[in-house]
């Protein structure tokens, strides 16, 4: 069988929930149109109330779509939903297993559920890769917060599908075990699994993922390639410490600014109207002397906040 060439694919879809005491009905998602690329470690983000939870409801059989088509590994939901189901396993943001079983038992269950072979089971294997071994006889009400997000990762691994969705798969967890999780999600993305992370982390999807869509109002408000996203952002910002630190951003006319530590200030200008020989003539005419200076590009947290929650209008297209 030939390998599909996304992992995911959405068209057209909508979820309206029409029990909910809102005039019109709340409009969950507003025509999703999406293709997740096969081997790719894809960010979803989007602030709280955007619809990634029900997009990823929806992949999970946890939510009805009302229209539009969903292919997981080539297979639509609607027409194979069990086979659909079976080439996914979701980490879901809530912590939930059962403390009486222990983590080995708690996998077991997972695997017979998913009608996995007791020959072909790695129950011992996940453990030992998810830092849980010594744990593994240990009852779940025993174990931390970030032991337990450890088992549900585990637990979405028992089936060996080839497409994991983690849903804020660190959040509350220390630094130490974000790092661990994260090696392992890599590694597994390196043996072929197709990753689907969300995550309000922002630095965390710049540095892993390959391809980001933001989703924002039910709508997807942008899907590109990680480093494309952030050439989006036309602007720059200049870090200027001058010779006496200020405790006020100067006013410079034709440029926004903002106070930095150190009584050092940022001068934000757009690439395509500005220079940095301009920004710095008008900080000279201010009558400020400079002692040093910094260029600071935009991140993904810029690029988000311009398409979330300020001016879409400020990013530029990327035909370049």
């Amino acid at each position: 069988m030939d390998l599909p060439d996304y992992a995911i694919e959405a068209e057209g879809l909508y979820k309206t929930y029409a029990g909910a005491k809102t005039t019109p009905p709340k409009l969950a998602l507003n025509g999703i149109d999406l293709k997740i690329p096969r081997g790719s470690i894809f960010g979803l983000l989007g602030p709280n109330g955007a619809g990634k939870s029900t997009f990823i409801n929806i992949l999970a059989g946890l939510v009805r779509k009302s229209s539009g088509t969903v292919k997981i590994w080539g297979r639509d939901i609607d027409q194979r939903p069990r086979d659909a189901r079976a080439a996914i396993g979701v980490v879901p943001q809530e912590l939930a297993a059962d403390v009486f079983f222990t983590p080995r038992e708690s996998l077991e269950v997972q695997a017979g559920m998913y009608g996995v072979p007791k020959n072909e089971r790695k129950t011992d294997e996940l453990l030992a890769a998810l830092g849980l071994s010594d744990k593994a006889g240990a009852y779940v009400r025993m174990l931390s917060g970030g032991m337990k997000r450890r088992l549900m990762v585990a637990k979405a691994m028992v089936h060996h599908p080839p497409v994991l969705i983690l849903d804020e798969p660190t959040a509350g967890v220390d630094v130490e075990l974000r790092r661990q999780l994260w090696n392992y999600v890599v590694g597994l993305n390196q043996q072929g699994v197709t990753i689907v992370l969300t995550t309000h982390y922002l630095e965390e999807a710049q540095e892993l993922c390959d391809q980001i869509a933001i989703i924002n109002r039910g709508e997807v408000a942008a899907c590109e390639p990680t480093d494309v996203l952030l050439r989006r952002l036309d602007t720059r910002n200049v870090i200027v410490s001058p010779e006496e630190p200020v405790t006020v951003a100067p006013d410079l006319t034709g440029f926004e600014t903002k106070l930095r530590g150190g009584g050092a200030f940022a001068v934000s200008y757009k690439k395509g109207q500005s220079s940095v020989e301009q920004v710095l003539a008008a900080v000279r005419g201010a009558g400020l002397h400079i002692k040093d200076i910094a260029t600071e590009d935009p991140d993904l947290e810029d690029v988000f906040l311009a398409l979330t929650y300020g001016n879409p209008d400020a990013l530029r297209p990327t035909e370049d």
